[in-house]
């Protein structure tokens, strides 16, 4: 019986042109060889699977190749390669870094570097899994990597490059190895099938690439596995039965009662998949990469990041084109937070479902906002002054709020445009308030929201819920020193310094949106500029005028006998009525704080 070879043995590259998805990495060595460029110590590092150790081979049997082709390849003809290729060269010395990761082997390896070559030019030392190495050792291999005699050249291998030393990568050429694209690999194990006699769908092939997560090797040991399975006739439905992934027809399916909002029908899939033995984690992370597939294919710029076969990329294109993005983006974010949070959730399967139903939700939301928005709006032959929340309040304060179809009495305040004011215009007789009831019912609304508003938190502002006016509403002293004590009272525990400079000075109108204040000194200017812009924004949204200003003014007549305000401040002022502080002081070296 015929020893069997397995496929990552057998078909492992000999070449440099034959190794899948490193061309840059294959030319640099090349050109390297070519123009008689050699450093003495390379380091491969990258995912596992990718050619890292292939490489290292393939560019040690070069090197010593006595008769290269014009493109830089090894002959296979001369008696080096032809001792590499039955394994009984003495030129090329392949270590584990794992079983010889003490000072003792590398004191072994440092002894062996001095012997030439028997046949060629080079000993190469392909040491694997150098990560492995202790701290001493790297240590004891520094001098030789550093300064190797004229015939060595180390190569060292690692998937793990943030474990080494900088000094080992100092003295290194660094070659960053890539995980292995999808096509690639579906091209290659088409390659291999063809070889093997092998029947196959390609869609069957883009599974095993999807699952070898872009390790060539991982790849070829899938296909073994599934040509053994199939009887050399590779389909995907074998595929997936052998490999247990979820076949994409379920995904499309939950994607359409996601979008139809038939989370029954969504929680009846999630049932049946359990019952054949999936894991929920999985399910959710694959149903997240199902999202984020269905995305990329909404606009045509990212669609070559969508890793499928054509037949599965063309149902892609039309589930997403039902699928709006507001929607996909969602129902991602829903998705990936499952994912996260799944381990620390003591009912697993419960969670999940809850995931499904909120994913069944978001598409009905979206449809009962619009139609919500479609029903609020007012009717030609009846036009209908829309309710702010002033008005509400107003409405409420009156004693209308039980009232379903009671009309909202209309408040005339005295409103200029922005333009108007900005030029000084003052406002036309049609919008001025007729006597003190319009502006007594205007005032009583602000007071109603006012009242409203003040249920909330005392550290939240709710005024943000307020949009800004683009009208410029007069207002009042009285309704200023509301808003401006309102506020003070807000801001009473995260900033005590500006709550107590608002409480001890007043604010003052002087006119439709400038509102000025007078400090004593500087330092209580530069408090109060530090937290202006929060203080207008405040006023503006309470009281509906969007121009509102505040100029701080520091009094010239108080500042030489302002009351004392810093620590330094009031230390002066107690010298000045006993100067012997002064000497007490400096006698005891005392400091205040």
């Amino acid at each position: 019986m015929e020893n069997f070879v397995v496929s990552a043995r057998k078909y492992r590259p000999s070449t440099f042109i034959s190794v899948v998805g490193q061309t840059s990495i294959t030319t640099t060595l090349k050109n390297a060889i070519q123009r008689k460029q050699l450093a003495q110590a390379y380091l491969f590092c990258g995912p596992r699977g990718v050619g890292k150790t292939t490489c290292a081979r393939i560019f040690a049997k070069t090197i010593n190749c006595l008769t290269p082709t014009a493109d830089m390849e090894a002959c296979n003809e001369c008696e080096s390669c032809k001792a590499f290729n039955s394994s009984r060269s003495f030129n090329i010395h392949e270590l584990d870094a794992a079983s010889n990761n003490s000072v003792d082997g590398i004191r072994n390896l440092i002894d062996q570097v001095r012997i030439p070559p028997q046949l060629g030019r080079y000993s190469v030392y392909i040491i694997d899994e150098v990560h492995m190495l202790t701290t001493a050792a790297f240590n004891a291999f520094l001098k030789t990597l550093e300064e190797p005699p004229a015939h060595a050249v180390f190569i060292l291998a690692t998937t793990e490059k943030h474990k080494i030393i900088p000094t080992i990568l100092s003295r290194c050429q660094i070659f960053d190895f890539n995980r292995i694209r999808v096509e690639d690999m579906v091209g290659f194990l088409a390659q291999i099938s063809q070889k093997e006699n092998v029947t196959y769908e390609v869609e069957a092939l883009n599974i095993i690439s999807q699952k070898a997560d872009g390790a060539m090797r991982d790849a070829l040991s899938i296909f073994d596995q599934v040509v053994s399975f199939s009887d050399g006739h590779i389909t995907y439905q074998k595929v997936i039965d052998n490999l247990n992934v979820l076949d994409y027809q379920y995904y499309f399916k939950l994607t359409e009662d996601f979008i139809a909002g038939d989370f029954g029908d969504a929680l009846r899939i999630f049932d049946e998949l359990l019952s054949k033995g999936f894991d929920a984690q999985q399910f959710v992370s694959g149903l997240s990469i199902h999202l984020r597939n269905l995305l990329v294919c909404k606009n045509p710029q990212t669609l070559q990041l969508l890793e499928v076969g054509a037949a599965i990329a063309e149902r892609y294109k039309q589930m997403a084109s039902q699928a709006p993005p507001n929607f996909l983006i969602r129902a991602l974010d829903v998705a990936n937070q499952c994912d996260v949070t799944f381990r620390q959730s003591s009912n697993q399967r419960l969670h999940v479902e809850l995931m499904l139903i909120r994913l069944s939700e978001l598409n009905q939301q979206k449809k009962n906002e619009l139609t919500d928005n479609q029903v609020s709006e007012p009717k030609a032959d009846a036009p209908q002054a829309p309710q702010s929340v002033a008005s509400r309040a107003y409405h409420s304060a009156t004693g209308g709020g039980s009232e379903a179809v009671k009309p909202i009495p209309k408040v005339a305040p005295k409103s200029i445009s922005i333009r108007d004011a900005m030029s000084g215009k003052a406002a036309p007789e049609a919008t001025k308030p007729k006597g003190e009831e319009s502006r007594a019912a205007q005032a009583s609304a602000v007071d109603a929201h006012s009242e409203l508003a003040s249920d909330s938190a005392d550290d939240i502002d709710d005024t943000d819920d307020l949009p800004l006016t683009t009208e410029v509403i007069e207002f009042t002293q009285q309704d200023l020193e509301r808003e401006w004590k309102r506020y003070a009272a807000l801001i009473k525990t995260s900033k005590a310094s500006l709550h107590s400079l608002l409480e001890m000075y007043s604010p003052v109108v002087t006119d439709s949106f400038h509102i000025t204040i007078t400090l004593e000194s500087t330092i209580q200017q530069e408090l109060f500029s530090q937290s202006k812009g929060d203080l207008i924004k405040h006023l503006r949204k309470a009281l509906h005028n969007n121009l509102i200003d505040i100029i701080e003014v520091v009094d010239e007549k108080t500042v030489g006998s302002a009351k004392p305000y810093t620590a330094d401040d009031k230390f002066k002022f107690m010298c000045q009525k006993n100067p012997t502080l002064v000497k007490l002081r400096q006698q005891l070296n005392l400091d205040f704080s």
